[in-house]
């Protein structure tokens, strides 16, 4: 799922070529991003757009040849001439006088151009990983590279235009992998190479013939000196398309601020997104007066300890299903007993803000700009299933957007403490980027770590063992960015496996890393009084059966539901005094479900564990709190007095798993 929609699409016809572009967020500013070259299309910018459209208006376009944009027969449709009369176009056609424009690769050159033949319509110019015809270059990178004969097509030999009429999947994928040159990027790569299977082989070798095809315009040293526009360039110093040399040499004569990218690759912006977001944020501060962040506080050497000012807390909570939120908020309270006064702010998601602002919470007014994990969730779930890992793998356009809201809220204000309930983004974003860090960090999870599926074969095994790994690094090169790590559970929940191969094994290295704090579940059944008791209050005759249905806070269970509703005539038959409950959640509309007129549908109850512990039956589907929390009810609450009552759970983490499969995430069973 996207992080953000376009609020505008349209095309821009030049020449016969239809050219596609998406507008993004109403401010007064806009940001144009400039497509690299067509062998990818305008989502190489998902990292930036929806961040920056939150407080500018975004242009993006796809490039002649790939995305949504018409793909030419005429190599000199694809000209340096059109690529730059493109861009124009595009700023006329969207009613943009003068921008920022940022640019990957090929886009760094085609602004370039602009800023200096058409200085009026560049504000100030980004420049990534860009390339140029002057400086030195990568030998496989040149034209008669390209055209050599040859029948060893190994490695560099691919860039080759015989082999791309051949095989052009194979040296996209080789391609893309020499774009990201960094440990750990197959979730880049995965994107990137699938944007180039968009276009073919024939579009791509007449891109490259057309660069034969002489300018209108300058384009030596002389040109760059012309720049007068702020630059500011990010260049990694491992870039296997365009040579770092080239880069500096560049910025060399637009007097622009350049940025090393240590062991960085040629796209940082999709390698290390909240790095360069931060990094452009900065210089259109600085350079151009534009208010894209708040002003950043001082980062804090130690917690605020004085007894005359409240200490205060921003506290994330996971909004995948509800039982995240029921935990946090006991921890919540138990936090205000030990330190009075405590002010927590709570950065949140639907549904999970309608679980807070139930109990009294204060939701942070940022919580509105957050992107819908629960809604990609949906997406990614089946009728009555979910593969986790590639979920959140698919999410990761999500998770940087989120991030850089939470980490505007963390200097906007200054917090003593952030409290991160599988804040996936916060920890890998943090521990990528430590100097961001703003206050001390307690992160919290009831799993550690991902295992493949059976189903899944060899290369989940790569993916899974590769995302552990990342983990493990992050955490053991940067020890200091979690303060407390709480592991909810005992030692003998974690999974007694490996994280992959050439890697610990859980037991052996979760303990060393987290704290185990048993259980965490909210209230516990022995204050809810007796069960008769409790039964009246909530409005149960004591000669009825009741069962409640429940599918958790999310929308993946609407398919449940209607099956159980499906043999609610004959339930009802075999047990008269059978009463139905069922409990939508927040995010599946009751009518939708078609319920027969004598069951009960409800949307949300923030009260959900007395009734499961006053009911007969229990249906419900995955929850790990939930259903700790059922147990806890059958077989703690007045020990012997819950005989005959029943808990039918069913789980929804995997589209594959089985009794016999291996757990998806690293807790046992």
């Amino acid at each position: 799922m996207r992080a953000k929609l376009p609020v505008q699409e349209g095309t821009v016809e030049r020449d016969g070529v239809k050219l596609h572009y998406e507008i993004y967020g109403n401010g007064t500013e806009t940001i144009v991003f400039v497509p690299p070259w067509s062998i990818v299309h305008s989502r190489v910018y998902k990292g930036q757009v929806p961040y920056f459209a939150e407080r500018f208006r975004c242009v993006t376009y796809d490039p002649r040849g790939n995305g949504k944009s018409d793909r030419p027969d005429d190599i000199a449709a694809y000209s340096l001439n059109n690529l730059v009369a493109d861009l124009l176009a595009i700023m006329d056609a969207t009613a943009t006088g003068a921008a920022v424009l940022v640019g990957l690769s090929l886009g760094g050159m085609i602004i370039s151009i602009t800023a200096a033949h058409h200085a009026d319509r560049v504000r100030a110019a980004v420049l990534v990983g860009t390339s140029a015809v002057i400086g030195p270059s990568h030998p496989y990178m040149t034209t008669s590279h390209f055209q050599l004969k040859r029948t060893n097509f190994d490695e560099w030999g691919k860039y080759n235009e015989d082999y791309w009429l051949s095989d052009y999947p194979d040296f996209a994928a080789h391609f893309v992998g020499n774009i990201f040159s960094e440990p750990h990027s197959t979730k880049q790569i995965e994107d990137a190479v699938g944007w180039a299977n968009e276009t073919t082989g024939p579009i791509l070798a007449k891109t490259v013939h057309a660069r034969s095809i002489p300018p209108a315009f300058d384009v030596s040293e002389a040109m760059y000196r012309k720049i007068k526009c702020p630059v500011m360039m990010i260049h990694g110093d491992d870039d296997r398309i365009q040579r770092y040399a080239r880069g500096r040499l560049v910025a060399e004569l637009t007097g622009a601020e350049f940025t090393t990218i240590e062991g960085g690759g040629h796209n940082p912006l999709g390698r290390v997104p909240a790095k360069c977001n931060r990094l452009i944020s900065e210089f259109l501060e600085r350079k151009l007066g534009l208010p894209v962040r708040a002003k950043p506080l001082p980062v804090r050497a130690k917690p605020n300890l004085s007894r005359s000012k409240p200490r205060r807390a921003l506290y994330l909570s996971s909004p995948i299903g509800l039982g995240h939120a029921r935990r946090d908020i006991a921890v919540s309270r138990e936090l205000r007993k030990l330190v009075p006064g405590l002010q927590i702010d709570w950065l949140a998601q639907d549904p999970v803000t309608r679980l807070l602002a139930s109990s009294g919470e204060t939701i942070h007014p940022l919580s509105g700009r957050l992107a819908s994990e629960t809604r990609h969730i949906e997406q990614e779930s089946g009728e009555h299933e979910l593969h986790a890992f590639q979920a959140i793998r698919r999410m990761d356009e999500i998770l940087v957007a989120n991030f850089m809201t939470f980490q505007d809220a963390v200097e906007e204000e200054q917090y003593d403490l952030v409290i991160a309930d599988e804040a996936w983004d916060i920890d890998h974003y943090w521990h990528e980027h430590p100097e961001l860090k703003r206050a001390p960090l307690v992160w919290f999870t009831d799993f550690v770590g991902f295992i493949p599926m059976p189903s899944g074969g060899q290369h989940e095994a790569f993916l899974t063992t590769d995302y552990n790994a990342e983990m493990i690094e992050h955490i053991e090169r940067h020890p200091a960015v979690r303060d407390l790590a709480i592991f909810v559970g005992e030692p003998a929940d974690i999974a007694p496996m490996s994280f992959g191969k050439d890697l610990p094994s859980m037991r052996e290295w979760v303990p060393k890393h987290f704290d185990f704090a048993g259980y965490v579940m909210g209230e516990h059944p022995q204050i809810f009084g007796g069960r008769s008791e409790l039964r009246e209050t909530l409005g149960y005759a004591a000669d009825e059966k009741v069962c409640i249905v429940t599918v958790g806070g999310s929308g993946v269970g609407a398919h449940l539901i209607k099956r159980i509703l499906q043999a609610w005539p004959t339930a009802k038959a075999k047990i008269p005094e059978l009463r139905m409950i069922v409990v939508a959640g927040p995010r599946i509309d009751p009518v939708s479900l078609g319920a027969p007129v004598d069951v009960e549908v409800v949307a949300f109850v923030p009260d959900l564990d007395r009734h499961l512990a006053a009911c007969d039956l229990a249906l419900v589907q995955g929850g790990l709190t939930t259903c700790m929390e059922l147990e806890r009810d059958v077989f703690d609450w007045n020990r012997g007095s819950q005989s005959g009552r029943f808990l039918i759970q069913a789980p929804c983490w995997s589209a594959e798993a089985s009794m016999d499969d291996a757990p998806l995430f690293g807790r046992h069973p």
